[in-house]
């Protein structure tokens, strides 16, 4: 039985090899703990569909998750929700309903996306508005140390107190060395421009248009900010420091930066050991953007008769550090790819089961199937453990089919090869997970009409088989001429 190679825990943190933004290098990957791995992944923000540059990061995540799992690690995978910040209040306002009525909803719906993408559910799920004790704690943590101050609109984080802020976002050392407490202006906004050097809120101090989102808390009465939030959260329950953090390489500078900060200034050590960041891409060579009118959901690929594994497949294909660039061309050829796949892993369970039948190879192999499953093995995990290159571990399967495919044309592949290619396929769909073979069921009725078409068609009777063909044509049933036998298949509606 052919499968990816499963070592132990020690071994394998020799050989998968990850990209880390801190270092700006690709570096094995060893784990703080041997039996689990801490992951944790920027959640949406539930205020509006997620858009699908957001699902491309949580789909290159799904499988960096599924890639260590498959490599003998548990994985306690953190994925945050935030339901409490500008954008979240605004829009609920906006549309006068209460700030739950409106991240339920959109909470519910990015869900909704997730599973549609095959997408495995977090470990955990943890809402920004459930866990504001964590927050306020760590909060006063930082007061009490020093790093962060009280001011007349809210509390503040002192960057000029941290000795390495700026390292992940890769800020000019010089500017980040010679601040000085005070020197640089406080910003109360969740989001501001990249290498914007200003003291960040860390509990902002309620105001009326905040409506009836606010907490009466030690650290006095208002909300948290948004960077808060992921530190409290992620160290509730992965501890003050763990394995991965994952996000889009947007939430670099400044949510990601200043979440090491707040954390490392309140615990003293260090915070996570590899970020790991997913590209952002183009829409038809440009960036997406609303007023661009190339700004698509989930829905919106749906509409135009897209399967959403297409928009998964079409991410996959590319490594998750390239800046690809999204067509509906390219999602087209990327749902048939899906298409042919399906029907690939269809037409070789067939034959196995035909074989099992009776049906006979006309041809001894000449080892070039079994040889190609092997490659294709080895290469796959290569490129997956080289810092996760799903492309090239894409093609590797491609090749492998195409070498499979000249074989069942020419009735060279016998059962064992056959398994072989059905167990790789297998495998590689629980990392990648977009194959969904054709279950075929046939009535008796069908089954006596294709037996007597191969009777005819062996006496040379091709006028008398075609007309029966074209019977179960008519009722939906297609039938595929193959070396071992006529292969059923269900015309698509």
């Amino acid at each position: 039985m052919v499968s990816f190679k499963n070592r132990n825990a020690d071994k394998l943190t020799m050989t998968f090899r990850i990209f880390n933004t801190l270092t700006r290098k690709i570096e094995p990957f060893k784990p703080l703990n041997a039996k689990e791995v801490g992951m944790y992944t920027c959640g949406p923000t539930v205020y509006d569909f997620a858009h699908i540059g957001n699902l491309r990061t949580y789909i290159f995540q799904d499988v960096l998750r599924r890639w260590l799992e498959h490599r003998g690690f548990a994985v306690k995978h953190v994925m945050n929700i935030t339901d409490v910040d500008d954008k979240t209040i605004k829009r609920s306002q906006s549309e006068g309903i209460t700030l739950n009525e409106l991240t339920s909803k959109f909470e519910k719906l990015f869900f909704e996306d997730l599973a549609a993408l095959r997408i495995k559910e977090p470990s955990v799920r943890c809402r920004a508005t459930e866990h504001i004790e964590d927050m306020v704690k760590l909060i006063e943590q930082l007061i009490s140390k020093d790093f962060a101050y009280v001011s007349e609109d809210g509390v503040y984080f002192s960057i000029a107190k941290f000795k390495d802020y700026g390292k992940l976002a890769g800020l000019e050392k010089s500017k980040v060395k010679d601040m000085k407490p005070g020197q640089y202006s406080r910003v109360a906004a969740d989001e501001y421009e990249k290498e914007e050097l200003r003291d960040f809120a860390l509990w902002k101090f309620y105001k009326p248009e905040d409506g009836l989102v606010f907490w009466e808390t030690a650290v006095g009465k208002g909300r948290p900010g948004w960077h808060i939030e992921c530190s409290a959260m992620s160290m509730k329950y992965l501890g003050s420091s763990f394995d991965i953090h994952t996000g889009g390489v947007d939430l670099i500078f400044p949510h990601h930066q200043n979440e090491i900060a707040q954390s490392e200034a309140a615990t003293g050590k260090r915070f996570v050991k590899y970020w790991v960041h997913g590209e952002h891409f183009l829409v038809d060579g440009q960036k997406m953007s609303k007023s661009l009118g190339n700004f698509y959901t989930l829905r919106d690929i749906a509409e135009r008769g897209f399967s959403p594994l297409a928009l998964r497949y079409f991410f996959l294909s590319g490594h998750y550090k390239t800046q690809m660039n999204f067509t509906w061309d390219a999602l087209k050829t990327a749902h048939e790819t899906i298409g042919k796949l399906d029907d690939f892993t269809s037409k070789v369970k067939w034959l196995i089961w035909q074989l099992s039948q009776g049906a006979k190879p006309k041809h001894k192999s000449d080892g070039s199937l079994e040889l190609a499953v092997k490659d294709a093995t080895q290469a796959f995990e290569y490129y997956m453990d080289e810092n996760l290159d799903t492309g090239q571990a894409l093609a590797s399967i491609h090749e492998m089919i195409g070498i499979a495919n000249k074989a069942i044309d020419a009735g060279k592949a016998n059962a064992d090869e056959l398994q072989q290619v059905f167990d790789l396929l297998m495998a590689f769909n629980k990392i990648f997970d977009v194959i969904t073979p054709e279950e075929v069921e046939i009535s008796d009725d069908e089954a006596e009409l294709i037996s007597e078409r191969e009777r005819l068609r062996a006496a040379r009777k091709y006028k008398e088989a075609d007309v029966l063909r074209d019977t179960l044509h008519k009722r939906g049933l297609l039938l595929e001429d193959t070396p071992y036998g006529a292969r059923p298949k269900r015309a698509k509606a």
